[in-house]
């Protein structure tokens, strides 16, 4: 394939509204559970976007009829669903081919899954989805990939060994196609599960707890056909209140799902960045302090992601980079993958004073006037935040690698291009 380059002219101050995508880690596993009925389910909001197009291709391998009526719904319909193994070419491309287990094993009875790809941030385990679906009554056998059968599905109390998101998910898909009661406890509670979960009960199931650690799913029940809209992808506005608080620029974040942003406005506002929220909207203005708040007795304070509802790991690059415009010293603490944080070295060749302590912790000394660079994106959430240092830096820089921006934010060039900023999008040397 042809590469692809962003060429990034720094230092304009943005302005305008932007509406946010709809949340990708919401669509993708509500992807797959549409093939847990054989009514026509229609999704609207759906990003479009790489990772969704390779999931599309995925379901559609399986003899579901799935297609684009519009630039973001899709009309799916699962009235057959073939147990074939999954392409392993396709499954390599996304982690969320790992979703596909639960619904197909609920239709099919049984399913071979290759392993699943991604981003490569560190080792990303399986073991809680297989260790759920074998508490639900599967069997698996690992060989080159896994294969999952199961005679019968039936309700358990399971306890997931960590509140893995996609695990949870998986469990969800499972327990409401199976027999009988399930109590999944542990479970993950981020506003993609709870959307998930609210598309099951839509589908007919009936769920407690949804937006807890501790969910029960009353399955077994008949599943229909239905219409949903995917919730607003709270990444991406944490994305841009990063993005208006390094280039200083006055931002609206429409229909942002202000609900769902306590702990991303918490953490900001550690950095000095403080939003508004006007009605479904977050303002954020261009009059930021920009003051990284210390600790009580002056101590240096730190940031750091946990599981929902805390500040979420996938903002953490976002976050580093806005730390890197803000007067002060942070301590930077990504707990969760032990890669995650490598993409800071780039950081520092355009500029940025950051100490790389350890895989999982970084000291971010600011206000730093970072410079256009050559850099390349490594996944997804460390490609916008290079995104974001580019356009605050001054010079221009080239991104390489923007396939992996483009896996979880649609059209972002032509979207930042609309606010003021000016993005290239380049093959080959040529615009």
């Amino acid at each position: 394939m042809p590469a692809v380059q962003f060429v990034v002219e720094g230092g304009r101050q943005l302005t305008g509204t932007i509406h946010p995508s709809g949340n990708k880690n919401a669509a993708l596993p509500i992807i797959a559970a549409s093939l847990l009925t054989d009514q026509p389910v229609v999704l609207d909001n759906v990003p479009r976007i790489a990772d969704t197009e390779t999931l599309v291709d995925l379901v559609r391998s399986v003899g579901v009829e799935i297609a684009w009526t519009s630039r973001n719904a899709l009309a799916i319909h699962a009235r057959e669903v073939r147990g074939a193994s999954l392409d392993p070419a396709l499954c390599a491309k996304i982690r969320a081919s790992i979703l596909l287990a639960g619904p197909l094993l609920a239709r099919c009875g049984e399913v071979r899954l290759p392993p699943p790809g991604g981003d490569v941030i560190g080792r990303r385990r399986v073991d809680t989805h297989f260790l759920a679906f074998e508490q639900l009554g599967a069997s698996l056998v690992v060989e080159g990939g896994y294969y999952l059968k199961a005679r019968a599905l039936r309700g358990a109390d399971v306890f997931l060994d960590e509140p893995s998101v996609t695990a949870t998910e998986n469990a969800l898909m499972v327990a409401a196609a199976a027999t009988g009661t399930t109590v999944l406890r542990n479970a993950a509670s981020e506003p993609h599960v709870q959307d998930l979960a609210s598309f099951l009960v839509a589908l007919g199931s009936k769920i407690d707890g949804i937006g807890t650690n501790t969910m029960t799913v009353h399955g077994g029940r008949p599943l229909r056909g239905a219409r949903h809209r995917i919730g607003p992808d709270h990444i991406e506005v944490g994305s841009f209140v990063g993005l208006a608080a390094v280039t200083g620029s006055a931002l609206r974040i429409a229909d942002a799902g202000v609900e769902h942003l306590r702990a991303v406005r918490m953490g900001f506002e550690r950095l000095g960045v403080v939003c508004q929220v006007d009605g479904a909207d977050l303002v954020v203005p261009a009059n930021q302090a920009r003051a990284i708040q210390p600790d009580l007795g002056g101590h240096v304070p730190k940031l750091e992601d946990q599981p929902w509802p805390a500040f979420p790991a996938d903002l953490m690059s976002i976050a580093i980079v806005t730390a890197t415009q803000c007067r002060g010293l942070i301590l930077m603490h990504e707990k969760m993958f032990e890669s995650r944080m490598f993409f800071v070295d780039k950081l520092v060749s355009m500029g940025a004073r950051i100490v790389l302590c350890d895989p999982h912790r970084a000291l971010v000394a600011g206000p730093s006037e970072l410079r256009g660079a050559t850099v390349e994106s490594p996944d997804i959430r460390a490609g916008m935040a290079i995104l974001l240092a580019a356009l605050c830096a001054r010079g221009t820089s080239r991104i390489n690698n923007v396939g992996q921006i483009d896996r979880g934010y649609e059209r972002i060039d032509e979207r930042l291009n609309a606010l003021g900023a000016r993005i290239e999008r380049v093959t080959d040397g040529k615009a």
